[in-house]
């Protein structure tokens, strides 16, 4: 996204979205969800060995030889621009792991691990959360492992390859998706292939993320088709994340918050 529309659309969503104290929404089930994930700013015990790792990637000289599946187009990067230019925010990253952490989320599916920063932070609420992170770099992947290894967190599995054919292996894994976390292609279609093919492993309880959801056009169409499914009953818009909820005791509503 260039940088006069990702302004453009921050400045409105910005005066067009609620602030996150609660005021307006009606659900008792979201009102809790704001207040105790979206206003929680406590530290837990693994922000500070992730936000140190980080920390170390940025400075990291080595250069990776990127396949790119989205793009179809590879590149050569060093490690410390893609930690500068491709991770999520520690306050973003830090609110995926409180979400994590809130629903108590068991089967936990991401689709771009990247250097494994975020992946860190979805698998370390409790070890008995089943991390499984797809990734289409060999070696961005081979980075990731290293992190995460560093990091003594032991309940994380990566496949690497074309998530275009991975995630069948990957669903094949997973009885129930609990939270699914998307990161990977951004294009419409691709998005929207991701999401119908998870869909057959939800359940009441299930809660999804969709990255850079204002991104591109492609990424707002996307949003916009997901909001629509007869299966999805609320969504949170927050800018850079869209939180897509499926709970039955839920009336179809969207909501837009600053964050």
């Amino acid at each position: 996204m260039t940088n006069f529309r990702q302004i453009y659309k921050y400045i409105f969503h910005f005066f067009s979205a609620r602030n996150t104290w609660g005021f307006g929404v009606h659900s008792p089930f979201l009102f809790q969800f704001t207040r105790f994930v979206l206003l929680e700013k406590n530290s837990y015990y693994a922000f500070r060995s992730i936000e140190k790792l980080r920390g170390n990637l940025e400075k990291d000289s080595r250069v990776l030889d990127i396949e790119d599946f989205g793009t179809g187009t590879d590149r050569r990067e060093t490690v410390s621009v893609i930690a500068k230019n491709s991770l999520k925010s520690p306050k973003h990253a830090q609110l995926l792991y409180r979400m994590v952490h809130y629903f108590k989320a068991h089967n936990v599916l991401e689709l771009g691990t990247s250097l494994g920063v975020t992946t860190s932070y979805l698998a370390s609420s409790s070890t008995g959360i089943n991390c499984l992170s797809l990734e289409g770099s060999p070696q961005i992947a081979q980075i990731a492992r290293e992190n995460i290894n560093n990091l003594g967190i032991k309940n994380v599995e990566i496949i690497i390859g074309d998530i275009d054919t991975t995630l069948s292996e990957a669903l094949s894994k997973i009885d129930k998706l609990d939270f699914v976390f998307f990161d990977a292609n951004h294009q419409f279609q691709a998005v929207i292939n991701y999401f119908e093919q998870c869909l057959d492993k939800i359940h009441n309880d299930t809660v999804m993320v969709f990255d850079d959801i204002h991104w591109s056009d492609d990424m707002e169409g996307a949003w916009r088709e997901i909001k629509k499914h007869n299966e999805v009953k609320s969504t949170i818009d927050l800018f850079q994340l869209g939180i897509v909820f499926f709970n039955s005791d839920l009336h179809k509503k969207h909501y837009k918050m600053r964050y």
